[in-house]
């Protein structure tokens, strides 16, 4: 599956309710395993405009959206999400340039 790199920043309302950020998060990753995603990695961010990040594995593009939408609907948050290439995949998107 290939993986993605998704960004969260806070809301107002995400703020307000920040003592249930870990339940949150938990529902998050919930989410998106029934939408037949993996969360690899869940992370807080220092110096960014972005406050929290998943690294995940989703089947698709389309099954990434739903998920990052079904999260953003909460109201807590809104997201970014950029597709990431492993090592491997960049060798073989590479390995056709002149």
């Amino acid at each position: 599956m290939p993986t993605y790199l998704m960004l969260f920043s806070f809301t107002q309302q995400g703020i307000e309710k920040i003592k249930q950020l870990s339940a949150r998060g938990e529902a998050a990753k919930k989410t998106i395993r029934q939408l037949g995603g993996e969360v690899q990695a869940y992370y807080m961010v220092m110096g960014s405009e972005f406050d929290t990040l998943f690294i995940l594995k989703a089947p698709n593009e389309e099954k990434v959206a739903e998920m990052a939408l079904a999260i953003a609907k909460l109201g807590n948050v809104r997201t970014r999400t950029h597709r990431l290439f492993t090592e491997e995949e960049l060798g073989r998107i590479t390995s056709s340039l002149d």
